[in-house]
């Protein structure tokens, strides 16, 4: 399981996160996914802990808490949907 870290400064590195997050236990790993066309952070990442526990620690501590001057919104990371992908939109059905 992973926690969402979302409302992230653009700033913010993994290095920054995982010192934050390694208060509340080892942290695994940390992905900050970019945009694909400026390849600028999203503004939300991904940390994965070692145990549940620790998981369940960093989460209450980090949740609306102010960090690099915005409120943090942490909590467990939805899985991803099968097949996921954005696509299509509304097409006009005339042609």
């Amino acid at each position: 399981m992973s926690i969402y870290v979302g409302n992230l400064a653009y700033e913010v590195t993994q290095d920054d996160l995982t010192r934050v997050f390694a208060e509340y236990g080892t942290v695994r790993r940390v992905h900050i996914p970019r945009d694909r066309e400026t390849d600028r952070p999203r503004g939300f990442a991904f940390v994965e802990m070692e145990s549940e526990s620790d998981e369940t620690k960093a989460i209450e501590a980090l949740d609306e808490a102010e960090w690099m001057g915005r409120e943090l919104k942490v909590n467990k990371a939805r899985p991803r949907k099968e097949g996921g992908g954005g696509g299509g939109g509304r097409r006009n059905s005339r042609y």
